[in-house]
């Protein structure tokens, strides 16, 4: 079996994007080896010795921010990137069962691609939802509460309790998971949906702004059919130690102990080593 030293994780970025450092930190404090990568090094559009090979990582992270603008819709231009020079590889990527994570725009993103909710062979020809704008029609900054769903099937989530309720830090304008009725009963009869947003007692359907933009079901991450993709608007990348959570001093929490969101990372890593 590997070890955490001997699995490389790539953190996609262009133009535009954030928390890429925290991104990479974040498995590089489980022991991972992280390399911020520039998309333009993935097509080849560099010289040779700073070109690199997806395939060539275990795991690949695309993180939060605004990438080119978030012009036309939120992630569409760096996904339109990817299909145009990436996307056999990345349908493979995804086929093999490696894990892919996208956070906040990289859930945008992954949306865009069609990697989410994605399909019984991978990645949809055009995509079959949008994180569209917040009910609030405003940037929507600050801790919200998730609740694990008990019937997640994935690696993401399954070092976390039933139902536990999770304080992640949340930012952005366009996180309204839209689709059809139909893809909606499918994520739930398939069981991907990962995480819903709640109260600080884990109720659900608890309305603005427990709910920070309107998203039908409360979904706040959902993951592909095979469950190696998940797409989550907060950030669990930001709360990784206790002392990160803003109201540690008030609930008693730990600050030298694991955030909220450590746990998410540690099960990609945990699957990726046995």
């Amino acid at each position: 079996m590997p070890n955490p030293s001997d699995l490389s994780v790539g953190v996609i970025r262009i133009e535009g994007t954030n928390c890429e450092d925290e991104s990479a930190a974040a498995f590089s404090s489980l022991g991972c080896y992280s390399e911020k990568v520039h998309l333009k090094q993935l097509l080849g559009e560099v010289e040779e010795s700073s070109r690199r090979n997806i395939m060539d990582y275990d795991a690949l992270y695309f993180p939060g921010g605004f990438s080119s603008g978030d012009y036309i819709r939120a992630g569409a231009i760096f996904a339109a990137r990817i299909k145009s020079g990436l996307k056999s590889q990345v349908d493979k990527f995804i086929k093999e069962g490696r894990p892919v994570l996208g956070v906040c725009n990289g859930f945008q993103i992954l949306v865009e691609l069609g990697a989410l909710p994605g399909t019984d062979s991978g990645i949809s020809i055009v995509p079959d939802a949008v994180l569209h704008t917040n009910d609030s029609n405003r940037f929507e900054a600050r801790h919200v509460h998730l609740r694990v769903e008990d019937n997640s099937q994935s690696f993401f989530t399954n070092k976390y309790e039933t139902n536990q309720v999770l304080s992640i830090p949340n930012a952005h304008a366009e996180g309204k998971l839209m689709m059809s009725k139909e893809k909606f009963e499918e994520l739930k009869n398939n069981n991907q949906i990962a995480f819903r947003y709640c109260d600080n007692k884990g109720n659900l359907e608890p309305g603005y702004p427990w709910n920070p933009n309107g998203a039908a079901y409360d979904i706040a991450g959902i993951t592909n059919l095979q469950g190696n993709v998940l797409g989550m608007m907060p950030h669990p990348e930001r709360v990784l130690h206790g002392w990160q959570h803003a109201d540690w001093t008030s609930t008693g929490q730990d600050p030298s102990g694991p955030g909220d969101g450590r746990a998410l990372f540690e099960g990609v890593v945990d699957f990726l080593c046995q």
